[in-house]
């Protein structure tokens, strides 16, 4: 979540395709991507590929449809290896075990490195259609390589013709073979450096006092990434990273009426500073809770930060003709810190397991720091969906897509314990 300044790559547009991933059999390309309890419902093939049942139709390639993501981190399945938090034995909370992300052929590693699709993704919404996960964690609209030396796939068509490809080239090398009818986009977050935000707001409460705060949503660093010049510059590159899409879609012969493009905002991680179950003062919150936040600062970043990056993400979408899918609510009551949720041993929860621990718990992973170095968590899991929050973003999805039919809106919680799809029981409103 908290990404390094990239090392820009430049891409190839042009749209070719790479005759290696074409001919690898059953769609397992030069992809990498990173449950238990829905696990057993699903079909898990090689290469990360999720099958489901009999085709619902013919369309542009015959055969099964398809749903695919591209993107970053919030739909790429991010955290979903963990079921809630905890400050103690994380095995608590390991929902997916140490291979959660491992995509290749044998499940033994990533394709790509440090793309964390999850086994838990939201694409894999089963309902007679195959599922494809091409997002990558840290993903801009562009290539790069962070400062890591990690390859980050955008909405290009990048291609250095040694297996590393941006994702609207994977979708194009796929969807030549595969009748893909849905392509479900998170994207936009990291353009705007949403990470780096978060970062700078964590250090700004950790070496300030209540007494004389020191907030981030002050810092110059931090509002250039806002400013409506940077605004519109981010929008425009949305909306060429979707125009990508297009252009993958249509050199592969697909009609825009085959298909369709539907672009996510992101959920709110965090509630308003009066929804916190840890006083502002102190340590506290950030130490038990992994929330170190001002609560100036998370009324800022709902009121201001979120809507300002969703909006561009749906005008983006709203250019090129996408249907738009609104989570920007849909954890509320189940956010990071929330005062109506607990870590696992606040609400008397042995596991994740326990009988209603998806109400008790929280579905947004702990900002973490250098905790993360020993425990088996990743810095980069921090505030996002986990476990329960990309089983409920399934739902949403899943609702979208409406047996074929795909739509827009407003997706939220519905209600408590899980549905007969063992996910939290979710609601999607279409926009009208």
């Amino acid at each position: 979540m908290i990404a390094a300044p990239p090392h820009p790559i430049s891409n190839d547009r042009n749209g070719r395709r790479g005759r290696r991933s074409r001919q690898r059999a059953g769609g397992a390309l030069r992809l990498r991507l990173i449950t238990p309890i829905l696990v057993a419902a699903l079909l898990v093939l090689p290469g990360g590929i999720v099958a489901g049942s009999p085709a619902l139709a013919a369309g542009a390639r015959g055969g099964t449809p398809w749903v695919v993501s591209l993107g970053d981190s919030y739909i790429s399945g991010e955290a979903g290896r963990w079921a809630g938090n905890t400050n103690r034995d994380p095995r608590t909370v390991d929902a997916l075990g140490p291979t959660a992300y491992d995509d290749n052929a044998d499940g033994t590693a990533e394709r790509i490195p440090r793309c964390h699709r999850s086994r838990s993704a939201e694409i894999h919404i089963d309902s007679g259609v195959g599922s494809l996960n091409l997002a990558c964690s840290g993903a801009r609209t562009s290539t790069f390589v962070d400062s890591s030396g990690d390859f980050k796939p955008g909405l290009d068509f990048y291609d250095d013709a040694s297996g590393r490809e941006g994702q609207a080239q994977m979708l194009q090398d796929f969807a030549a073979t595969h009748d893909v009818r849905l392509i479900a986009i998170s994207i936009g977050g990291n353009n705007f450096n949403f990470g780096s935000i978060v970062k700078t707001c964590v250090e700004d409460f950790l070496t300030s006092s209540s007494l004389a705060p020191h907030h981030c949503q002050d810092d110059s660093s931090v509002t250039a990434n806002l400013s409506p010049d940077n605004v519109r510059v981010q929008t425009d590159a949305i909306e060429a990273a979707l125009r990508n899409v297009r252009q993958a879609m249509a050199g592969d012969g697909y009609a825009a009426s085959a298909y369709t493009v539907l672009v996510q905002t992101p959920p709110s991680p965090i509630p308003n500073g009066s929804g916190f179950r840890y006083a502002e003062g102190g340590f506290g919150r950030q130490v038990v809770g992994g929330c170190g936040v001002w609560n100036a600062d998370a009324d800022w970043a709902n009121a201001t930060v979120l809507p300002l990056i969703g909006g561009s993400i749906a005008a983006a979408a709203g250019r090129v003709s996408a249907p738009v899918l609104d989570l920007s609510t849909a954890f509320d009551g189940r956010r990071l810190c929330e005062s109506t949720v607990g870590l696992l041993e606040e609400r008397g929860v042995a596991r994740w397991t326990d009988p209603g621990a998806v109400d008790r718990t929280e579905w947004v992973n702990q900002i973490r720091t250098v905790s993360a170095l020993l425990s088996g968590y990743f810095v980069q899991e921090s505030l996002h969906p986990n476990y329960w929050g990309q089983l409920a973003l399934r739902s949403c999805l899943r609702q979208a897509y409406n047996g074929g039919r795909p739509r827009g809106g407003t997706c939220t919680i519905a209600g408590t314990g899980l549905s007969d799809r063992h996910e939290p029981v979710m609601r999607l409103v279409p926009r009208s």
